[in-house]
């Protein structure tokens, strides 16, 4: 018979959002007639944008034509998507990336998971709590924990805890750790990092020998200037961190699937004996070895985004939602219920109100408001007592959700 991965059996529970799928499924069975509004998972809601759609279905009938088909493409992909990425998405930011430090993928969900294939099983890894629940279980998936403990943490991760008290902000680890994930804006607080902290995380780095796993995927929905877009925006970030980013916020493709990672030349890690290897000569052979690229008519699409058409059209979805997150972020506030984010991510993250456990309290608004939102514990043991709730829903749909929390819990 043959031998499971013994380190799946440490994984508490399920998955967050599967778990979330059946307790609502299970509320509306029982009650057909509720109408019931999805402030939970991070789905978007609105359509591709007009020029997104035009390029993507161009690159469909290329595919119709002989002289224009295309198979298998480059498994880092098409050389004209990397180098509309460099000029288009970073050359603005005043950073300068090489066409070839760019990967492109299928999505920032499966990098960020991936990219631990290229890392000993030994290394000591290091992330948020409250955080987004891929970087945790990917670990806890490659061996790289023992098994959880009553509070919910694994033994042999590093946590660094991130609440009200610190401002969201994690201490450095007083521990020596070589991974370090960071996600800003951040899901699922909704909160940012300045450029000071930021460099203060790439000064840790470079100290420590350690490798910054930066998690950008929210990166388009930054308003207030000074704040950083890339983690390669401070000085001494390409000899220390990993960036990727996501085409599934910034303009819509969670069902389309486009990602990226950057992988800088200059970035090294070390053989058992000490020798210093490239992490982009490591991570393009796992690319080309596992996985065929992504399709051409999905990166012809990705290309689009960045037009001078299709940048305009995409920062009119983002402004849509950011719309919607200010809704719902000053609707919860006059309700007396305290928030954070939302001004620069998608993301509300509230304190849960009369001092409800944060699941107690996603069954009470599904169950009184008919509300769906995700609970802070399920990001993390710091999460408890706070609640995510997304932005990504119609204007109509927002309104309604907070008009009724509003009316629950604000008297309004």
């Amino acid at each position: 018979m043959a031998r499971i991965n013994d380190h799946y059996l440490k994984l508490q529970a399920g998955y967050l959002f599967p778990e979330i799928a059946r307790r609502v499924n299970a509320f509306a069975a029982e009650h057909p007639e509720a109408k019931i509004i999805r402030l939970g998972i991070g789905d978007v809601t609105r359509p591709l944008a007009p020029a997104v759609i035009k390029a993507f279905q161009a690159g469909i009938e290329d595919l119709a034509r002989e002289e224009t088909f295309h198979g298998y493409g480059p498994e880092q992909g098409y050389e004209w998507l990397r180098q509309t990425i460099v000029e288009r998405a970073y050359r603005p930011l005043g950073v300068e990336l090489a066409a070839d430090e760019i990967f492109i993928s299928d999505g920032s969900k499966c990098d960020t998971a991936n990219i631990l294939d290229i890392f000993g099983p030994d290394n000591r890894v290091a992330i948020c709590d409250p955080v987004y629940p891929v970087y945790n279980d990917t670990n806890v998936m490659a061996g790289r924990s023992g098994p959880a403990d009553e509070q919910g943490y694994y033994e042999g991760i590093v946590y660094m805890p991130c609440t009200a008290e610190n401002a969201f902000t994690p201490a450095f680890p007083q521990e020596k750790v070589d991974l370090i994930y960071l996600c800003y804006p951040n899901n699922p607080t909704g909160t940012v990092a300045t450029r000071e902290q930021l460099a203060g995380w790439v000064q840790y780095a470079l100290d420590n020998e350690a490798v910054i796993l930066f998690d950008a995927a929210y990166e388009a929905f930054i308003t207030e200037p000074g704040i950083p877009h890339s983690i390669y925006e401070i000085e001494g970030a390409r000899r220390c961190a990993i960036e990727f980013r996501s085409f599934s916020k910034t303009a819509g493709f969670t069902g389309v699937r486009c990602g990226l990672a950057v992988v800088p030349h200059e970035l090294v890690g070390r053989t058992a004996t000490g020798d210093e290897v490239p992490l982009h000569q490591l991570w393009s052979r796992r690319q080309s070895t596992k996985f065929n690229g992504v399709s051409y008519p999905v990166q012809r699409a990705a290309a689009a985004v960045y037009s001078d058409e299709g940048w305009a059209q995409v920062r009119e979805v983002i402004a849509y939602y950011l719309g919607n997150a200010a809704i719902i972020r000053q609707g919860l506030e006059a309700a007396g219920i305290t928030c954070y984010g939302g001004v620069n991510a998608p993301y509300i993250w509230l304190r849960t109100p009369e001092g409800m456990g944060s699941w107690d309290f996603f069954d009470k608004l599904l169950a009184e408001c008919h509300v769906v939102g995700t609970p802070g514990a399920g990001f993390g043991p710091s999460g408890e007592g706070y609640f995510r709730l997304s932005a990504f829903g119609s204007r109509e749909n927002v309104e309604e959700a907070v008009a009724r929390i509003r009316k629950r819990w604000g008297g309004g």
